[in-house]
């Protein structure tokens, strides 16, 4: 929702619990739920800025108002949700082929087009090599500045600057080969070579009941 031209596909899943007239009418019940939350989001968005708008000394809050109106552009594109069975190969298979599809539809994704420079390709390709290598570490964490110097070391990378490494790494975090925080002053000078390796964590942190799970221990 923060994204601007944001576009999601939700994905419901145990179709395998469901019985076939069930699976149809929860899509509906997922999907208008969605809608009644963009509305309510537009609406609330409208609200707190013509409550700053009306106030006695609007000029205190510009900067509110300004990101207010920012997120209130964002646009969001609400594709139709795609029912699996997450035992059955072929509905994972039927999931990729519909991702696939939405990501070169040209009026979903108008930037599908977009020729990348070679060395856009050529980082990717010295980022994966040093990914799989025998001497990376199974979290994958590597410091920007260090993973700098690793690709300058490449015959056809020797030129390659930090400002253009982060452009590129922000064009490899966003189709999921890398995850980078930049945003996060903690983070920023550390690059996740292996986003598995994250998930992993998380779902050993993030669990349902984990607080019930963590008093159930002695």
């Amino acid at each position: 929702m923060r994204v601007p031209n944001s576009v999601v596909l939700p994905v419901g899943t145990h179709v395998d619990c469901c019985r076939e007239e069930e699976v149809e009418e929860k899509r509906r019940d997922i999907m208008a739920k969605i809608a009644a939350m963009q509305a309510e989001r537009k609406s609330n968005l409208a609200h707190f800025i013509n409550n700053l708008e009306s106030s006695e000394e609007p000029r205190f809050y510009v900067d509110q108002w300004e990101r207010l109106k920012e997120m209130e552009s964002c646009t969001l594109t609400i594709l139709n949700l795609v029912a699996v069975n997450c035992t059955d190969h072929r509905d994972i298979k039927k999931l990729e082929a519909t991702i696939l599809e939405h990501v070169k539809n040209e009026e979903l994704f108008p930037e599908v087009v977009r020729v990348l420079p070679p060395v856009y390709r050529q980082v990717e390709a010295a980022i994966v090599d040093i990914a799989q290598s025998e001497e990376m570490a199974d979290h994958g964490m590597m410091d920007l500045q260090y993973l700098l110097s690793r690709l300058s070391q490449c015959k056809h990378l020797a030129n390659l600057g930090r400002e253009l490494l982060q452009d590129i790494l922000r064009y490899l975090h966003r189709i999921g080969l890398i995850v980078w925080y930049e945003d996060i002053k903690h983070l920023e000078s550390t690059v996740f070579l292996q986003p598995t390796f994250l998930i992993t964590m998380f779902k050993l942190l993030v669990r349902y009941r984990l607080v019930q799970q963590l008093e159930n221990i002695s």
